[in-house]
């Protein structure tokens, strides 16, 4: 194991765009995914399994010249429901915020039930409610069929 001084930076700061914190252990790939961060223009620093003093450990991922939609803040939130966004000018975070899973999720999120209407030709809007937030167990609100957070991560 390496130990590096406690004030040595592993990973760079940036000079703007987005830090997304507190991602539980071993989801940085996910979120990665579910965000389609691999086709980002310009870099994008991906931190596996580091010391968190609230959590043990965490992943962190750090996006250069990007700031997330709201949109994308709640896909975070299906995958790290604790995760924090820092939205970073100049060096500085400008602006942090916590994700928070809202109780009823609107058109990001298809329903698992490859018969349900919402995957059939008919324009229907998708649409879920939350069930439960760790671990993420979510329900079609048009046929009930519920979905884990592995349902969700297999959709992108």
């Amino acid at each position: 194991m390496v130990v590096y001084p406690e004030k040595e930076m592993r990973v760079k700061k940036i000079q703007r765009g987005t830090v997304i914190d507190h991602i539980p252990k071993g989801q940085a790939l996910n979120v990665m995914k579910i965000l389609n961060l691999a086709e980002h223009p310009d870099p994008v620093t991906i931190a596996i399994n580091v010391e968190s003093g609230k959590h043990g450990q965490k992943d962190i991922i750090k996006v250069e010249n990007r700031e997330l939609s709201p949109g994308e803040v709640d896909k975070i939130a299906l995958i790290a429901p604790y995760a924090t966004i820092n939205i970073i000018r100049d060096y500085k975070v400008v602006e942090k915020k916590q994700v928070s899973l809202p109780r009823e999720i609107h058109g990001i999120v298809r329903c698992a039930n490859p018969n349900c209407i919402t995957n059939s030709r008919e324009p229907a809007k998708t649409g879920v409610t939350m069930e439960k937030a760790t671990p993420l167990l979510l329900r079609c609100k048009d046929c009930g069929r519920t979905m884990n957070q592995q349902d969700v991560i297999d959709q992108f």
